[in-house]
């Protein structure tokens, strides 16, 4: 219950928490819900490699943080292609199936990460995920959306996962045309939840990375045209603006949740 101007109480909303680019990060998504009716999770559970902590992820796992080091270097400066070729090179030295050991790698985290997950969730894949394998690890409280909407104290949740085609070649990158029909089909909704930002350019610059990630021209469209109460997302880690107006709706980067451990909270 909250207090009202009068000194009386009121009842209480909802409370929703969001987190997004989990990365990770399954101790502090355990308590992500703490204080809340509902978990909102906007992908990239995955952790391939932690440009923070190059230790950290399936990369250094596999390779060592030296070359976890310099596969950083290459991508941070966009030398895409000499990046894939020095993967190849280390792929090739440990002689083993690169398929199979990252399907090994991933779907130990998918264990730890859907075992996390607070009842009840809701959720959808960012572009690093593997949306084959979700199926197999969401437990009862957890729902999967991409492309669908669900009720939320009343209110309506559009969510629609992935990212768009980059040289960066994650396992969940869509065709533009792909995607813009996902949005399509969410249609007019409360809460508009993806995983990549609208194509503004204050939202999709990465302040450390220091260059402009993907966002999508058909989100932007979107919420120009449904006029969505918020729309919240993620993928990009340090933005140089987390929340902006665009009409009627409150766009908001929900935050780097592997590196804060913290939920954004929305009340309603």
């Amino acid at each position: 219950m909250a207090s009202t101007p009068g000194g009386g109480r009121r009842p209480r909303g909802t409370r929703v928490h969001v987190v997004s680019d989990v990365h990770g990060n399954a101790r502090d998504l355990a308590r992500a819900k703490d204080g809340a009716d509902a978990l909102v999770c906007l992908g990239d559970l995955v952790l391939f490699l932690d440009y923070a902590d190059h230790s950290r992820g399936i990369f250094p796992d596999l390779f060592g943080t030296e070359n976890a080091h310099r596969i950083v270097e290459m991508r941070t400066a966009r030398r895409f292609e000499e990046a894939r070729d020095f993967q190849r090179g280390l792929w090739a030295g440990i002689g083993v199936d690169r398929a199979t050991a990252i399907e090994t790698a991933v779907r130990k985290q998918y264990a730890e990460m859907f075992s996390a997950f607070p009842t009840p969730t809701y959720a959808t894949y960012g572009n690093v995920d593997v949306p084959p394998l979700w199926q197999e690890y969401a437990r009862p409280g957890t729902t999967v959306l991409d492309g669908q909407r669900v009720e939320i104290g009343g209110w309506t949740f559009g969510f629609v996962g992935g990212g768009l085609r980059t040289p960066m070649r994650t396992p969940y990158e869509i065709d533009d045309e792909e995607y813009a029909a996902k949005i399509e089909a969410v249609d007019e909704v409360d809460v508009l939840c993806t995983h990549i930002p609208p194509e503004v350019p204050e939202l999709v610059y990465d302040t450390v990375a220091r260059r402009f990630e993907r966002g999508s021209k058909a989100l932007l469209d979107a919420i120009r045209r449904t006029r969505p109460r918020y729309s919240l997302f993620g993928h990009v880690h340090q933005p140089l603006v987390r929340r902006m107006r665009i009409g009627a709706t409150e766009c908001v980067n929900v935050g780097h949740f592997a590196s804060t451990g913290r939920p954004w909270a929305l009340e309603f």
